[in-house]
């Protein structure tokens, strides 16, 4: 077994100290702070080897180097050539760009890439969403947006973000108010997050927004949430169109969200020819469509959970209240699929002959929230559940995008703007190994 010994002194009071742990996973801390590498596949120690006798350095000297450099540099999209699951984007005579902010596990992502877009930036702050976004596109979005400054985000054409909505929701709202915490704007952690977005609209002046988030937004705070977003967005200079679309025209659930579009009336003036999309013609979806055969039985409810909650249902009933469990007809659609479900299925459960009801597996979540089936689940089921449940359907961000195009359409015909080219893959890390000269070596 070959290991190194790496002095830790390079990582004190460094910007990006663990930086050695995103280039080896093999990497550990001892207890003397000194980094260990343990077994080095033969052939990476024999072009170590060869490198370092040709620069007549020890291998501690050309180790540390090279972590200096990937730090210093920030190579890691040279480093770590991420392949996408699947790839959606498809070819298109009015190419954008965009970027994907709160992205969740990448509804939006997925939408506005069937529209023709390529994704430059992403960001979220959950580490397990991160996981499934870093599966799925290939990307893994940077974290706090808050510690992001806007002039660091490459240019776009369309702001894409789904900003968080528990501040909004009836049911969070409903749930703060019980605990005697802020909701809205108020709620700094979360609530103030949309003028983080105003910040980044200020700096970067993309030519369109598509924002998503619950439809109780309209009316929270009797209506003053809302005028605080609009009027914040038309300071800025962009038209606001706004419409709640519910997700049952496209999957088997009914789930409604605000779609807010904005445009930016210095490219295109104030008469925008923007609609919102119409629904999809034909039959529409049913659960039994998206529903497995042959389930695992451990999403079977047990003796106990199932009758708890048919207590707890008619003990609500019996008060006058409309909480309780859903037996979903499949038939018909479901409820909305909510971040709680990993708690006990109780909004959408699925009636078995001759068994207690069951809970939707994640391979149905998938679909239920309109998601390609092809793509893996690289989380538990707890974070499966929780990511569908704050997740944004993909189809209606594509259709939405779509209708985005069109204006862009419009505003090059009538040569009001010029989309840029999108950049190639990798073209950052392109221009960084040209400049610093940074080259491959020999595996």
């Amino acid at each position: 077994m070959v290991c190194y010994y790496i002095s830790a002194e390079i990582f004190r009071n460094h910007p990006k100290g663990n930086i050695c742990y995103h280039i080896f996973p093999e990497v550990i801390m001892t207890k003397k702070q000194n980094i260990l590498l343990r077994d080095v596949p033969q052939s990476i120690y024999t072009w170590i080897e060869s490198q370092r006798q040709t620069r007549r350095v020890s291998q501690k000297e050309f180790l540390l180097k090279i972590l200096e450099t990937a730090s210093t540099y920030n190579v890691s999209d040279t480093l770590f050539p991420f392949t996408p699951a699947v790839s959606f984007r498809r070819p298109t005579d009015t190419p954008f760009t965009f970027i994907d902010l709160f992205a969740g596990i990448g509804g939006m992502h997925i939408g506005l890439e069937k529209a023709g877009g390529e994704c430059v930036f992403a960001c979220e702050w959950d580490k397990h969403s991160q996981k499934t976004y870093t599966a799925w596109f290939g990307m893994c979005p940077h974290g706090d947006i808050k510690k992001i400054a806007p002039e660091d985000i490459p240019d776009h054409n369309i702001l894409a973000a789904g900003f968080p909505c528990q501040p909004f929701s009836i049911a969070g709202v409903s749930k703060k108010q019980s605990m005697g915490r802020l909701h809205g704007f108020q709620d700094v952690k979360q609530g103030n997050l949309f003028f983080d977005i105003a910040k980044i609209v200020e700096v970067k002046r993309p030519q369109a927004l598509i924002l998503e988030n619950v439809k109780n937004l309209l009316s929270h705070d009797k209506g003053r949430t809302w005028t605080v977003i609009k009027t914040t967005l038309e300071d800025l200079g962009y038209k606001v169109f706004h419409k709640i679309i519910d997700a049952k025209d496209y999957v088997p659930q009914h789930r409604e969200r605000i779609f807010i579009v904005a445009f930016d009336t210095k490219v295109f003036g104030d008469n925008i020819p923007f609609e919102y999309p119409t629904p999809p013609a034909g039959r529409k979806p049913r659960l039994s469509d998206i529903l497995e055969k042959n389930c695992d039985p451990r999403y079977t409810l047990s003796d106990h959970l199932w009758s708890y909650l048919q207590k707890y249902a008619q003990k609500h009933k019996e008060k006058g209240n409309g909480f309780g469990f859903g037996l979903a007809s499949p038939d018909s659609n479901s409820r909305t699929l909510s971040a709680r479900y990993h708690k006990d299925g109780s909004e959408i459960l699925i009636p078995q002959k001759g068994r207690n009801p069951r809970r939707l597996t994640p391979k149905e979540c998938i679909k239920l929230m309109g998601f390609p089936k092809e793509l893996p689940i690289v989380v538990s089921d707890t974070q499966a559940y929780r990511q569908f449940g704050n997740a944004l359907v993909p189809p209606i961000a594509e259709s939405v995008a779509n209708q985005v195009v069109k204006v862009f359409q419009w505003a090059e015909k009538n040569k009001k703007m010029t989309l840029p080219k999108p950049a190639k893959k990798n073209a950052v890390a392109e221009a960084r190994k040209e400049k610093y000269h940074v080259t491959a070596g020999a595996r």
